[in-house]
């Protein structure tokens, strides 16, 4: 069981996950607008934030910044809910650190199982076929952890979710429209440096690792073949 901050202003979709969330097991709690979800979060300390990024008074976004900027509340994961035309929105959302994002009109049994993969990262729950090891790095899909010589990287989700698709198509070349596809899950409409300053802020995270991540010059990323490869 978690205790899940619902912040969105529809009373119909409270309802509804008000009730399947209480149906899984879950505690809720609802907020129908930002300031009052940033007041609920800080006063009950949720497990999880669903955030939806159309609000009545202040953005979803602007809500994750301020969730993410206080140290009371940045270590809460935070699902955002979005519509499908707000792709922008996502990629800021990630920016500013949500963990995840369901597109709306979602199904409740998609939701229900991406809150419970964050639970689960959150909580360090993995099994051993989670964990993948390539030279000096070490990371777990469960857990959403890497280590680099025996020392944890802190990663964003989105540099673990980039790193585990480059590790798993490695020596394949991936563009970077590809990427912005698979792991922001936005169109290629959305400025592709977003996916080079990415890039670059893993390979600095991975340090001795980051070799491992190479370029392929005006086409995208590709991770190595082997560990003694080196990156261009």
């Amino acid at each position: 069981m978690a205790r899940i901050l619902v912040v969105e202003d529809e009373p119909d979709l409270q309802k509804v996950l008000d009730f399947n969330l209480k149906k899984a097991g879950h505690a809720v709690f609802q907020a129908l607008n930002g300031e009052e979800g940033l007041r609920i979060a800080r006063a009950r300390k949720p497990d999880l934030v669903l955030l939806d990024l159309m609000l009545p008074d202040i953005s979803g976004t602007e809500v994750c910044r301020r969730l993410k900027e206080d140290p009371e509340t940045r270590a809460i994961p935070v699902l955002i809910l979005t519509a499908k035309g707000e792709e922008v929105d996502r990629v800021v959302g990630f920016e500013l650190g949500a963990d995840d994002y369901v597109v709306k009109p979602f199904s409740v049994r998609e939701l229900l199982l991406r809150i419970q993969a964050i639970l689960k990262r959150v909580r360090g729950e993995s099994s051993p076929g989670d964990v993948s090891e390539f030279g000096r790095l070490r990371f777990d899909r469960g857990a959403y952890r890497a280590w680099v010589d025996g020392r944890e990287v802190a990663l964003t989700t989105l540099e673990f979710r980039l790193l585990a698709l480059l590790h798993d198509r490695k020596n394949r070349v991936q563009t970077r429209d590809a990427l912005l596809s698979e792991v922001w899950g936005v169109s290629a409409e959305i400025e592709t440096r977003t996916v080079d300053t990415h890039v670059k802020r893993l390979r600095e995270k991975l340090g001795a690792a980051g070799d491992y991540v190479e370029t392929v010059r005006g086409v995208g990323y590709r991770f190595a073949e082997s560990p003694a490869r080196r990156r261009t």
